[in-house]
């Protein structure tokens, strides 16, 4: 299967296949002509990532968890042990988003928004 077949059997686009395959993420073989020519085990492995990536694992993250994956004497607390940091790594983005959205719906509130100069943001944003 071609790098764009691969791609459609995916879903992810062939520019992020190629990466995945620069990093070693991924290793097709390759086709008499030079083509990549990639296998089920390699779509599974691309299917993999893209589950990982779309939770927000870091590419150091998915390498980690497809060589756990990928070994059948694994220690599940080691998997588990990567999951809950990048748990509590999002837990604190949100913490922060949240920080931000109060500040910022407050100094909305308080903003007359009228003709006037005076602004409360430009002033909190200006320190």
């Amino acid at each position: 299967m071609n790098i764009g077949q691969a791609a459609k059997a995916t879903g992810l686009p062939p520019k992020t296949i190629r990466y995945y395959e620069d990093i070693d993420l991924v290793r097709p073989g390759r086709d008499a002509n030079g083509y990549r020519a990639f296998c089920e085990a390699d779509l599974h492995k691309l299917r993999f990532l893209g589950r990982t990536r779309a939770l927000g694992f870091s590419v150091a993250d998915c390498r980690a968890l497809l060589a756990l994956y990928e070994d059948d004497s694994r220690a599940s607390a080691e998997v588990k042990a990567i999951a809950a940091k990048h748990l509590d790594a999002i837990a604190a983005k949100i913490a922060d988003l949240k920080a931000m959205e109060s500040t910022l719906s407050h100094l909305v509130a308080t903003c007359a928004g009228d003709g006037r100069p005076d602004c409360p943001i430009l002033e909190d944003l200006g320190g």
